[in-house]
């Protein structure tokens, strides 16, 4: 079958869990983390998800059943880059059985399917297209370093009035980049804080 076809994708690995970070963090999600990726950064916490082949090819149905015996009722689309792949097949299986869909990505690739929310994390290695910020939901940006606060308001400029705007400090320059994400969102209440609270509690 071909991988073009949307039929079956590079499935690095799928739980049951709750979503740890942004705007639905502590809901209940079932995860699809899908292979494959090509913008590199070097503090991605799963570069194992860069390489497609490494991954079994895995039928949409069969994500589709994991999903249904989890009887879970929302489901995360995230990887690697999951919009390298034809992503229509899975939306439209997925919300024909009711299962709300997540999708987290990079935004520089046009984004395929259906979703019930669409969250980008802007990586300044690739960056994301115009008419996918226009679409998002969630705007989430990771800071590393001070400079990328001016980054997140590069791309704050071009997202709707109604999209929710956070900060997400990378998990190894937390205790250096949180106190200065407090000062900023305290001078600019638009944005918000995320924080990874699956890391601190240790699960999935």
């Amino acid at each position: 079958m071909e991988i073009n076809s949307g039929e079956s994708l590079p499935l690095m690995e799928h739980f049951n869990t709750v979503q740890g970070e942004g705007f639905h963090s502590g809901k209940a999600a079932y995860f699809l983390r899908l292979g494959s990726c090509d913008i590199g950064c070097p503090w991605c916490d799963v570069k194992e998800s860069w390489d497609a082949s490494a991954h079994p090819q895995v039928l949409v149905k069969e994500m589709y059943r994991y999903v249904s015996d989890a009887e879970a009722n929302t489901c995360v689309v995230t990887g690697g880059e999951p919009m390298l792949h034809n992503l229509l097949f899975l939306t439209e299986l997925f919300q024909k059985n009711n299962i709300q869909l997540h999708v987290e990505t990079s935004g520089a690739y046009p984004i395929s399917g259906n979703w019930d929310w669409i969250t980008i994390s802007p990586k300044k290695f690739k960056k994301p297209l115009v008419q996918n910020l226009k679409i998002a939901n969630e705007l989430k940006v990771v800071i590393f370093h001070p400079n990328d606060f001016r980054w997140a308001e590069e791309n704050a400029a071009l997202v709707e009035k109604n999209c929710v705007l956070y900060l997400q400090p990378e998990w190894s320059k937390s205790d250096e980049m949180i106190p200065l994400m407090v000062e900023y969102v305290k001078k600019n209440p638009k944005w918000m804080i995320s924080l990874q609270i699956h890391k601190f509690m240790n699960i999935p």
